[in-house]
């Protein structure tokens, strides 16, 4: 039988208002729940009131897994401070790899899996949902999730209608950051186009400088390359039934994105380091190679909107040093492609369920939001936390377009085609920024991968 992802997750309708919010936002810079036994707490971290209570639990352990590390593990582990602070519970972060299915998976089977889990991929929280290992939300998260958050982002965290998941950190997908340096040496224009990307690609080249930085190790980085693409060339429509698998790999369509992508692709001037070189970059090094010390490495980098914490760990300033513009139109709008971290109970304690009230509080995301590098669907987040003016526009951008955006498509696939690493979709991307010209090929493998993964 079919595996089809739940409808209403895929709710949206058009990503063109999104795109011209985020266009000009760009341009423009270059009440709780109910419950019994809940404390005020403490602050939030910003030296105001609480908007949410949370019970006592002091002598309560909870345990959370999530795939962040370096500088979005130490900005989480903020956010979990205050949990304790103001609960009395203490919480255990444990990381989960890029494997975040097979991590949870192999912990249950174990008997042993964490309170809570903060999952990337819609597919992934359908497919826990099928076989019971998460539980529904409490009335306090739900109560938070109707106070701050857009039906759309509901949806996405809902089951067959029913809620399992908080949206805590979202992401804007449809960026590409650049060196203001680079670009002013070369004369290099920001382009609105996929031509004018290519033509201000080949003028950086020109300079000395290496134009794209590809973090091809990662091969989730390269789903983003297409999608984007993908979206703003097919349209939203076919975007939708890729995703499902309404639409088969072999379409035309697909061909045609691919191509398109394999323009840059198979220029091995215009990427950092070759073909061989941006098959060995994983993310957060595609990131500080644009933005080092002295001559950068590349001068562009597609990436969404959490580099900004990357960034943060080099001597550039973002909005001086590192700006940032909407992923060029292939077709006739930019793509706004958005990815987000869910939390789901894998446990059904009352620490849990507290914690994920608190993180669809706007108390919880005021606190990342301060420390930087993060993105919120809660649109009760007072957009002054964002100490980072691009950030903010960034921002400002999401919650103006409402629910007119598309969720990244590997991510709503099931986990074993478009979220592991070495296998399905990412590893078939990797395959063809080794050989670009191999199309019809790639195609292929794609297909038979999502076949055996939709199960038909």
């Amino acid at each position: 039988m079919r595996r089809r992802l739940d409808r209403t997750a895929l709710r949206t309708t058009t990503a063109v208002a999104a795109a011209a919010a985020l266009a000009l936002a760009l341009g423009a810079c270059g009440g709780s729940g109910g419950g019994t036994d809940q404390a005020d707490g403490g602050g939030t971290g910003g030296g105001t009131a609480p908007t949410v209570r949370l019970p006592h639990l002091a002598g309560q352990k909870v345990q959370v897994t999530a795939v962040w590390t370096g500088p979005e593990r130490a900005n989480f582990v903020k956010v979990l401070d205050e949990f304790e602070k103001r609960t009395g519970a203490t919480v255990d972060f444990v990381p989960s790899g890029d494997d975040m299915a097979g991590f949870v998976g192999s912990k249950i089977a174990g008997g042993g899996p964490p309170d809570v889990a903060m999952l990337q991929q819609v597919g992934v929280l359908h497919e826990f949902a099928k076989k019971g290992w998460i539980k529904p939300l409490g009335a306090d998260a739900r109560a938070q999730l109707a106070r701050n958050y857009s039906r759309g982002w509901r949806d996405l965290g809902a089951h067959q209608g029913t809620p399992y998941g908080v949206y805590f950190k979202a992401s804007n997908k449809s960026l590409v950051w650049y060196n203001a340096r680079a670009f002013d040496d070369a004369g290099a224009k920001v382009p609105k186009t996929w031509p004018e990307f290519l033509t201000t690609a080949r003028t950086l080249s020109d300079s000395g400088v290496a134009p794209v930085s590809v973090g091809g190790a990662d091969g989730w980085t390269l789903t983003d390359w297409f999608e984007n693409i993908y979206l703003s060339q097919a349209g939203p429509e076919k975007y939708d039934r890729l995703a499902r698998h309404d639409l088969k790999w072999t379409d035309p369509s697909v061909k045609q994105a691919l191509t398109t992508l394999g323009g840059l692709f198979g220029r091995t001037d215009l990427l950092a380091g070759g073909t061989s070189g941006a098959l060995q970059t994983d993310f957060p090094t595609s990131v500080t190679q644009t933005f080092g010390g002295g001559t950068p490495k590349a001068a562009m980098v597609s990436s969404a909107d959490f580099a900004a914490a990357t960034i943060g760990q080099t001597k550039a300033k973002i909005g001086t040093d590192a700006k940032v513009f909407p992923f060029p139109a292939v077709g006739a709008k930019s793509p706004v492609v958005t990815g987000g971290d869910v939390a789901v109970a894998l446990k059904d304690t009352k620490a849990a369920q507290a914690l994920l009230t608190f993180l669809a509080s706007t108390d919880a995301a005021k606190i990342w939001a301060q420390a930087g590098g993060f993105l919120s669907p809660n649109r009760k987040l007072d957009q002054a936390a964002y100490t980072d003016g691009v950030m903010r526009t960034i921002a400002r951008a999401l919650i103006a377009a409402g629910d007119d955006f598309r969720f990244d498509m590997s991510d709503q696939a099931p986990a074993s085609f478009g979220g592991k690493p070495g296998q399905g979709e990412w590893k078939d991307l990797q395959d063809f920024l080794k050989d670009p010209r191999d199309v019809t090929g790639v195609q292929a493998r794609l297909e038979k991968d999502a076949a055996t993964s939709f199960g038909h």
